[in-house]
């Protein structure tokens, strides 16, 4: 019965996402687990949302931090609110994700057989293609000095059947311990968006935890929808700038150094493209200044491009120690793409 069962915090993050959010207020409706309650942290919307879900779903609590504090701060607010109350475990899952009725059994279940210094995860399949993966767990590849999605674009099969220890769980959906979140402490909001999850599984696994993927917990992610996906401006910034602020808190010198070499590749890309060699046809003279006009033209082109300036900007703020939100540039460039 509920009153047995150990009492869960789902927090959902919305930040304009009306949509998103109720559709997956919906799919909660179904949770064949019963002793949890649900509290939608507002990030300061300029839509209806709030209004929206307090119709349909009253029975939801709502948080509202009446300003934009980024996935952090946003679930943050949350986190606290459910260590307040004395929730035994928290769940984030994001707004544009569709759960199975059994997802909260599931990570219960698994974390009563692993006991305590555990984090979890689900299964992440697409939205829009329900049997493919998009995580099955992240795994950082030391040779590419970047992580991975495991099971990324795969059909599920046989070989994601496991409890797989992986590096970390995403954000989109992680569910630990009240205690462990006071042990470990709140997400950095320096990250605002983007790799602060990873942080805090790092974090973490510094204090003996264990990152897990229970492969019978299951949901489905719309991807980025917020955001104009992965390749947007918005998306980019952050996770170059991100990128490099997590290496620094948690890679060996070595691997920090690579990041770095890395970041001069791209500049060097930008900014010095291959030179074309005059063209035969004309004289010497005009050949070459044929040449350097071609060559001029194209860094133009190079660095009016939405994705390179939001890459150079987040290299620029990341050296300079400009973490949080972004500029509001980054913001027009991702309207504008």
């Amino acid at each position: 019965m509920a009153y047995n069962q150990p009492k869960v915090a789902i927090l959902i993050l919305n930040w304009n996402g009306k949509k998103d959010t109720l559709e997956c207020l919906e799919s909660l409706t179904l949770l064949k687990y019963k002793n949890y309650q649900t509290a939608v942290i507002d990030n300061g919307s300029n839509d209806d949302s709030v209004e929206a879900i307090m119709k349909q779903y009253p029975q939801t609590t709502v948080l509202q931090t009446n300003a934009n504090l980024g996935y952090a701060g946003g679930n943050n607010v949350g986190i606290s609110w459910a260590i307040d109350n004395n929730f035994d475990y928290i769940f984030l899952l994001n707004n544009d994700t569709i759960v199975d009725p059994y997802l909260i059994n599931s990570l219960i279940t698994s974390e009563q057989k692993q006991h305590n210094k555990s984090i979890l995860g689900a299964k992440i399949y697409f939205y829009d293609k329900p049997n493919t993966l998009w995580f099955a767990g992240g795994r950082w590849l030391k040779q590419f000095n970047r992580f991975e999605h495991i099971g990324y674009g795969s059909t599920d099969n046989i070989n994601f059947n496991n409890l797989n220890e992986v590096d970390y769980i995403t954000g989109c959906a992680l569910f630990a311990s009240a205690a462990t979140f006071k042990d470990v402490g709140l997400l950095d909001e320096q990250f605002f968006l983007t790799y602060e999850e990873t942080d805090w599984c790092y974090r973490a696994r510094k204090k003996g935890y264990k990152c897990f993927v229970v492969p019978d917990a299951k949901l489905w992610h719309k991807v980025s929808s917020s955001f104009g996906g992965a390749e947007s401006p918005l998306v980019i910034y952050f996770m170059t700038r991100n990128k490099l602020l997590w290496g620094k808190k948690h890679l060996t010198y070595q691997a920090i150094l690579k990041l770095h070499k890395d970041n001069y590749h791209i500049l060097r890309n930008i900014f010095l493209p291959p030179i074309t060699l005059y063209n035969p046809e004309l004289p010497l003279i005009k050949g070459l200044l044929w040449s350097l006009s071609t060559w001029l033209k194209t860094i133009k082109l190079n660095i009016s491009k939405p994705a390179n300036i939001a890459t150079l900007i987040a290299i620029r703020d990341y050296y300079f120690s400009r973490f949080g939100d972004c500029p509001e540039k980054i913001r027009q460039l991702n309207i504008k793409k």
